[in-house]
């Protein structure tokens, strides 16, 4: 290979790798909504992690239970959600109002505005 084509390779290959890192910044941020403070995503994903998963499903895709699709959750309503989580719903999602300090449910509700995808 000559000088000259491995030139070119090597600047399509830094051209690629520039844009691909720019698609993948552009995705990674676009998957919060704004004003969500990443470190209450984070604290909320681990939350849900430990205590939703089982039945909201991983990342919040429902296995096929009665469980709600909380990525369909109305983002204007975290009132709802608070009493829901905080009270239980329907004798089928059990009250965590004892176990989860409201601080915790506003990291779970941080979670659920990204609608599993941080």
């Amino acid at each position: 290979m000559n000088a000259k084509v491995g030139f070119w390779i090597s600047a399509f290959g830094a051209l690629f790798v520039a844009i691909s890192s720019s698609f993948a910044a552009e995705e990674s941020t676009s998957a919060q909504p704004a004003g969500i403070d990443p470190a209450q995503v984070s604290k909320g994903k681990t939350l849900y992690a430990s205590n939703c998963v089982h039945c909201h499903g991983m990342n919040m895709v429902t296995p096929g239970t009665v469980a709600f699709d909380l990525r369909e959750f109305p983002h204007d309503d975290k009132a709802r959600f608070v009493n829901s989580v905080t009270h239980g719903k329907n004798n089928r999602m059990p009250p965590w109002g004892d176990i989860l300090k409201p601080e915790d449910i506003d990291n779970l509700w941080a979670y659920v505005l990204t609608g599993g995808k941080p």
